[in-house]
């Protein structure tokens, strides 16, 4: 483009965002309150204005207009114009310049300051506008000459497209995991390009994993209160841009690192999950930043109090609630997903407190607005969904409730895994209903075991080995007087806060986070790691390093070649091989008690001695051992019969078997090769076992 004209052409109100056609650029913004919307240009660098155009045309709610000559490179923002009248709901202030929510790539980073505030304090605590200029405080949006979709050239390897009943996942930061690995060149570290280095590909490989799922790679931003405090938001979940990859993650400045990354796992066998966070923004509550969709359109893109409009909803515990139960912002999130689907390769989506995205005008509705759209559209319905089905706001805990096809984080799990094996009283039946898939929660409407994410420990709370490690959380280093974070963790020190040289403490901690572990592969349902518990991480007992931007939240790769962490590092690869090798501990099928044999159910329980578990003998508290019996069909027409041995005590416990079986496991000889078959079987203190047997086929 050699010279900027004087006015926009009226373009077209479809497709939302700034795309280029190959002879201009077409801008369309939705704002169904405003009365004036300005394009602003910018130099390359995004710090000189160079024009402001007005988007000549209005259609359905959407301004929009056409760039003749500009393409890819083209840097720009919005003035929005309308009434400021918080009372209404409205907080228009055309000083602030506004980002594009569509905007797929970004230029200049956020320079926090009080101008960023669309308001200040009035008289009688009544918000006024706030004049002052914003956009060099502002990044602005960058036209890319993205493709959507994307190309199928024959060289880029297709998707793995595991099925859920094989799925294995890694959840894992894509600045943390590499931030430290030293064959990861020092430029590329914490950034796309490191994720597809062969270094990490091969320990993602080794410990058997099918899928990472990365915490949350969409632009964010730092709120203003970590930033006082000389800290920054590490995880992410500050959304700014649904559209663009995090600047800092790019090695290059391009975003088709990321795409190649995810090609190079691709190729590995590896799935790609994004962890998204559509249920909030950056801008935080009505006493926050105006840095786009509040200088947009206030009303529609928020949740707001119905009895003071001044106010938004809180449900997220963020300052704002996105409102999905407008289809503008319906259909924001949709282009937003299939857009990271089709151009980049995602697998899937785990979804930020999807309670929030469910939520209609009478609460959480499992067939809400935006989970139809998503479960019929061509292209997402085909990607794996994971909800955590939770929420801040009344009615906020829906766990089981989601619609068919969606997985859900089952922190009752997690919960009730961290209190049996700290060998807490009457534990015995809540276990077995976790081991069988959780079939209460989640056995209707023809779902599957699968949809139980089954997990210990995630980015949310301890560590595995803080988990043993700590009996309260150390987050001092967060600067909120250790307030924050999770005050209940289930943990247990086992003798000791924190770190000891004491030997017998440390072998029961490593013997109850490897039962732990192991847990999570015999379980039904789909099996979740924590970045880096396979190598022993520890964040000295932080349970929320939310902003932990440093050795704290980073895979420690020297802890992870150490003796420990290298024999933590098998054990895993052995779990993963071990739940691959009998497909009956990836059965998708709940299992109730049916007949796979004359004589052998599917699913079975028996105490100590052998003998089934009696009702009278699950309503004993003081009873900690256990066994669950499962049998199915092997991949060569035979049955499989695996039998899981689990003892929490203090003391070992010698289980007796009907008949002769094989050691295929025990967390007590976690390098032992699998042992001859026998009749009876002890189990270590804090001990589990798997054996297994075959039966002949009826």
């Amino acid at each position: 483009m050699t010279a900027l004209p004087d006015r926009l052409e009226r373009g077209s109100p479809w497709p939302l965002g700034a795309r280029w056609d190959g002879l201009g650029v077409n801008i369309a913004l939705f704002s169904d309150n405003a009365t004036r919307v300005v394009l602003c240009l910018f130099d390359a660098e995004g710090k000189r204005e160079l024009a402001r155009l007005d988007l000549p045309e209005r259609t359905d709610g959407v301004w929009h207009g056409y760039l003749p000559g500009a393409g890819p490179g083209m840097v720009y923002g919005f003035r929005v114009h309308g009434p400021y009248e918080p009372r209404a709901g409205h907080r228009f202030n055309p000083a602030k310049l506004l980002l594009d929510p569509y905007a797929r790539a970004l230029v200049g980073t956020l320079r926090h300051g009080d101008a960023l505030h669309g308001h200040r304090p009035g008289t009688g605590g009544e918000h006024v506008a706030d004049r002052r200029d914003t956009a060099a405080l502002m990044p602005k949006a960058m036209v890319v000459a993205f493709p959507d979709p994307e190309p199928e050239p024959d060289a880029v390897p297709p998707p793995p497209r595991t099925a859920w009943r094989d799925t294995l996942i890694y959840e894992a930061h894509l600045r943390g995991l590499t931030m430290r690995h030293p064959a990861v060149p020092e430029a590329e570290r914490g950034c796309f390009a490191a994720l597809a280095n062969p270094a990490v590909v091969e320990h993602l490989q080794r410990i058997g994993i099918t899928a990472v799922e990365l915490l949350p790679v969409h632009a964010f931003a730092d709120e203003p209160f970590l930033v006082q405090k000389g800290l920054s938001n590490y995880w992410g979940y500050n959304t700014l841009a649904f559209f663009a990859p995090h600047p800092r993650y790019l090695a290059t400045g391009s975003a088709e690192e990321a795409r190649t990354a995810i090609r190079a796992l691709h190729a590995a066998g590896i799935e790609v999950i994004l962890d998204v966070v559509y249920n909030h923004t950056a801008e935080g509550s009505e006493e926050g930043l105006t840095l786009s969709f509040r200088g947009i359109d206030n009303a529609s893109y928020y949740r707001l109090v119905p009895e003071d409009r001044r106010r938004c909803v809180n449900d997220t515990g963020t300052g704002n609630t996105l409102d999905l139960s407008h289809p503008r912002v319906i259909q924001l999130v949709m282009d937003s997903l299939r857009h990271w689907a089709t151009a980049y390769g995602v697998d899937g989506f785990r979804f930020d407190l999807s309670t929030v995205l469910g939520r209609e005008a009478h609460g959480f509705d499992a067939g809400a607005g935006f989970f139809d759209a998503l479960r019929q559209d061509p292209v997402l319905a085909s990607r794996k969904l994971i909800a955590e089905p939770w929420d801040l706001g009344p009615g906020g805990y829906q766990l089981g409730n989601h619609p068919p096809g969606f997985a859900e984080w089952n922190d009752r799990f997690r919960d009730t895994v961290r209190l049996f094996w700290r060998g807490d009283e009457g534990m015995r039946p809540a276990m077995a209903a976790r081991l069988a898939g959780s079939a209460d929660l989640f056995d209707r409407s023809g779902r599957r075991a699968w949809a139980s994410v089954n997990y210990v420990a995630s980015h949310d709370g301890f560590t595995l080995r803080d988990l043993v490690s700590y009996a309260r959380k150390h987050n001092e280093a967060n600067g909120e007087d250790n307030r924050d974070g999770h005050g209940d963790n289930h943990s247990c020190n086992w003798g000791a806060e924190g770190e000891t040289k004491n030997a017998d403490i440390l072998a029961k901690r490593l013997a109850v986070a490897r039962a732990m572990l192991a847990t999570v592969f015999v379980a039904h349902g789909t099996p979740m790691l924590a970045m880096g518990d396979e190598a022993w991480r520890t964040q000295g007992g932080n349970n929320n390093a939310y902003c932990q931007d440093n050795e704290t939240g980073w895979f420690d790769w020297d802890l992870a070649a150490s003796e420990t962490g290298a024999a933590m590092t098998r054990f895993v690869s052995h779990l993963a091989a071990l739940w691959r090798a009998y497909p009956v501990l990836r059965s998708d099928r709940f299992r109730h008690g049916a007949l796979v044999a004359p004589g052998l159910p599917d699913l079975a329980w028996f105490d100590p001695d052998g003998t089934p578990l009696a009702p009278a003998r699950w309503n004993d508290r003081a009873a900690r051992a256990f066994a669950m019996q499962l049998a199915g069909p092997d991949d060569a027409g035979g049955i499989d019969v695996v039998r899981v041995l689990m003892n929490p005590g203090d003391a070992p416990v010698t289980f007796v078997l009907p008949k002769p079986f094989r050691i295929e496991l025990d967390t007590a000889h976690p390098d032992a090769e699998p042992g001859q078959p026998c009749e009876q079987a002890r189990v270590a203190a804090h001990g589990l076992a798997v054996v297994a047997r075959k039966h002949a086929a009826p």
